[in-house]
């Protein structure tokens, strides 16, 4: 076969090539399935027992479960980031929001507002969300477990802390799905809010006086 030929064959294997590759099915890139943990309260509000409202200041959330992914613990030091089942929103984010309403609808302050709310504080309520995961180690559990910190703004006269409370939840799951584990999370986020609203309807009718009043 002479230099000729040869290259003629070259260019359409190389063409033959190119049409195969061209007529062979798309296949359609792998979206990540997104999770909304969002419980809402149901019951009678309370009657207010003050006229100030509170915002929700920042809500930290400890690694592993600060990003969009679900997160599986397999071991004591063993944690598993899924890549294909993500929250739609980060966890600190989503919580914040969960939180805004829910204390909302218990009316137990004026009103309560989110974080992008541009006007001053009196009372801002921060979170610290410990772990946010499925257990898988013996049986699949989801654990939520946060810290809340009520606070005042008094110009640094003194502390402006007026209470911190922790909470840690854990609720079995029926199954060990991704979407068993979002339920099992908007469960135990439930009885969270649920048992700290009435702590802080406590701390409402005997709040220290604001910066300025």
């Amino acid at each position: 076969m002479n230099r000729s030929t040869l290259l003629k064959f070259v260019v359409c294997g190389a063409s033959l090539a190119i049409l195969v590759a061209c007529s062979l099915p798309k296949q359609p890139a792998i979206q990540p399935t997104s999770w909304m943990v969002a419980p809402e309260r149901t019951g009678s509000p309370y009657q207010p027992r003050t006229n100030f409202w509170l915002k929700i200041g920042s809500i930290s959330v400890t690694p592993p479960s600060d990003g969009k992914s679900m997160v599986y613990r397999l071991g004591d030091q063993r944690y598993e980031k899924d890549f294909y089942n993500i929250y739609s929103t980060i966890p600190s984010e989503m919580i914040g929001n969960a939180t805004r309403q829910w204390l909302n609808n218990a009316n137990i302050f004026s009103t309560t507002v989110g974080q992008s709310n541009t006007f001053f504080p009196y009372y801002t309520l921060q979170a610290s969300v410990e772990e946010f995961y499925g257990d898988y180690r013996v049986r699949p559990e989801a654990v939520v477990t946060i810290e809340f910190f009520l606070v005042v703004a008094n110009g640094g006269k003194t502390s402006p802390l007026i209470g911190a409370n922790r909470y840690s939840q854990r609720v079995a799951l029926k199954d060990n799905t991704p979407g068993a584990l979002a339920i099992g999370q908007q469960q135990a986020l439930a009885e969270i809010l649920k048992q700290y609203e009435g702590e802080l309807y406590k701390y409402s009718g005997n709040l220290p006086k604001p910066l300025g009043q």
